[in-house]
């Protein structure tokens, strides 16, 4: 025992030396500033976060937001407000891991702990993976379908062609990347915008939906919709992409490089989600001002939803912004999606290919089982399918966030970088809530 504690030690706590890193083609490939003004640096960092907040905003949130705008009104805003709190705080921690160690968190994972324990993770991940890009698939075919007509099982065949969309911009640089998503986020943001002004919510309503309510622990079938909701906020594949993906930035290596880049990296990631918490509020305010105060408390499938906006709203430009920003939320969940299921088979199986190779295994494992579905149930089981698949991925965050906690925390793992003791502390009771919450859901459906 002696012996493997001097080894981790040597080695800064960790059991395997850093290997090389994920996404080596895109690795330390956007320069940063060594002088110059504290803007001009963070500007560099400009990206990342944005990326991250895609998966703040996917189909797989519509559906949870829709469900829960039009059954409880405001009321789940609180919930909408505690799960992007908890998402800055663990993408803060990613961030740190990332910088601090040169590992994102699958590689951290499989430096840490022995290989069965690697295995076990590694195989949930790929869980995740799959419960994320079941959501995403769905919602673009849904956004396919509402716009083009075109049928969903089609639909999903088409999104795979994300792949190559990837690899074309990636190999322009990896701000191309960015600077699609970027876009797209513009674009679903002016949407709504413009169709929470059709729908003239309560704001006082609205104000008080950000308080929280005993209702919530009380009422199974809320509860249910909040870790649908958290599931779809704090998401796992989110920790392992943005650990990834922040090692883009060919920062300096010494102790001040490494402390600039976990503050400008943290600062980038904190905008984005509050950004992607608008968007978020956006949806749920919509179905509560448009179905929940007209008596439709029943909106769980998205395009229920598109046909009802037009009588409701008395226009048709709503439904059809409702339908483009579907679609552009759906075309960017599946693109970081993808590159998340990348960082965690390389991650954790250091499984090297071909760049082509490598996105279309992981694009067909998500992809396979969506398709599967999708054709199965088609139209009309989507909505409830796209919220089970994020209670499923409430389940499987605690596998993500407490090795990420755990890691971060740990002076030999970080070095001088270690998380401060109130940042541990509040991460840690972000993820007992997780864990409580759902250990709550699981004895709900037991009792039936």
């Amino acid at each position: 025992m002696r012996v493997i504690d001097d080894e981790r030690v040597a080695s800064g706590g960790w059991r395997r030396e850093r290997g090389t890193p994920s996404l080596s083609e895109v690795h330390g490939t956007i320069a940063v500033a060594k002088t110059g003004t504290n803007w001009r640096k963070a500007a560099a960092f400009f990206g990342p976060g944005y990326l991250v907040a895609v998966g703040y905003m996917d189909p797989g949130n519509w559906a949870t937001s829709l469900a829960g705008g039009s059954k409880f009104g405001y009321a789940l805003l609180f919930v909408a407000l505690l799960s992007n709190i908890m998402a800055i705080i663990l993408q803060a921690l990613a961030a740190r891991l990332a910088v601090a160690t040169g590992r994102d968190l699958a590689q951290a994972c499989r430096d840490a702990y022995p290989a069965p324990v690697a295995g076990v993770l590694w195989f949930l991940a790929e869980i995740a993976i799959c419960a994320t890009d079941l959501a995403e698939v769905i919602g673009t075919a849904i956004g396919l379908n509402l716009l083009f007509g075109i049928p969903l099982e089609i639909g999903v065949i088409i999104t795979a062609l994300d792949v190559f969309l990837v690899l074309y911009l990636q190999n322009k640089g990896f701000r191309w990347v960015e600077a699609l998503v970027i876009t797209l986020l513009g674009v679903i943001a002016l949407s709504f915008l413009v169709q929470i002004v059709m729908a003239d919510p309560n704001w006082g309503e609205v104000v008080r939906g950000f308080a929280p309510s005993t209702e919530l622990v009380r009422n199974p079938d809320m509860l249910y919709l909040a870790l649908g909701i958290i599931g779809a906020t704090v998401m796992p594949h989110n920790l392992y992409l943005h650990s990834g993906i922040v090692q883009t930035r060919a920062y300096e290596t010494d102790e001040a490089g490494k402390r600039s880049a976990i503050r400008y990296a943290t600062l980038d990631s904190t905008f984005a989600l509050m950004f992607a918490l608008t968007i978020n509020a956006s949806i749920l305010i919509l179905a509560a001002s448009a179905f929940h105060a007209t008596g439709n408390h029943d909106v769980v499938e998205i395009d229920k939803a598109y046909e009802l906006l037009h009588p409701l709203l008395g226009s048709a430009l709503a439904p059809s912004l409702f339908a483009i920003a579907l679609l552009c939320c759906g075309l960017n969940s599946t693109v970081t999606a993808t590159m998340a299921g990348q960082i965690v088979m390389e991650g954790f199986l250091n499984i090297r290919l071909a760049p082509w190779l490598r996105r279309l295994i992981t694009r067909g494992i998500a992809i396979v089982p969506a398709a599967v579905v999708t054709i199965i149930y088609g139209a009309s089981g989507t909505g409830k399918l796209l919220i089970f698949s994020q209670v499923i991925l409430s389940l499987q965050l605690p596998f993500a966030v407490v090795p990420l906690v755990m890691f971060t925390a740990e002076r030999r793992k970080m070095g001088v970088f270690v998380a401060p003791r109130w940042l541990t502390a509040v991460a840690g009771i972000t993820a007992a809530v997780i864990i409580v919450l759902n250990l709550k859901l699981i004895y709900d459906v037991a009792i039936g």
